[in-house]
């Protein structure tokens, strides 16, 4: 399992990369390997008003269909439209390639999970 230092996660899987007022946001490198090979990724446009804790995408792969929750508070600014004819790039590099959306942050992310908390987590729980 590959963890990422210097991003908060949430126990859905969510990354989050704060970045002064805006945040990146993906899914862990544990959730897509959970799904297995990406076949589609469906994410807000632009301008969408994201809430914590709410759904703001999904993703669906040969094994299953998975929502996707907004670990922030903000406005949608940028969305990786390359996903869009490549989701498979979600898979190769989560952290990286995979983002999915840029947030204008609307509040400081609360009651996220440092890399240490989050990989003890996964490993807590049964899958």
């Amino acid at each position: 399992m590959s963890v990422k230092e210097g991003l908060l996660y949430t126990p859905t899987h969510e990354w989050v990369r704060v970045e002064d007022a805006e945040a990146v946001i993906g899914i862990s490198f544990f959730a897509q390997e959970q799904l297995g090979d990406l076949t589609f990724v469906d994410l807000p446009a632009a301008g969408a008003i994201l809430s914590p804790g709410k759904e703001m995408g999904s993703v669906e792969s040969v094994k299953a269909a998975s929502d996707i929750y907004s670990p922030v508070a903000g406005e949608v600014i940028a969305v990786n439209g390359s996903l869009e004819n490549n989701p498979e790039k979600v898979n190769i590099s989560p952290y990286d390639e995979g983002w999915m959306v840029r947030v204008r942050l609307s509040a400081r992310p609360a009651e996220l999970l440092d890399a240490a908390a989050y990989e003890a987590y996964v490993l807590a729980t049964p899958h």
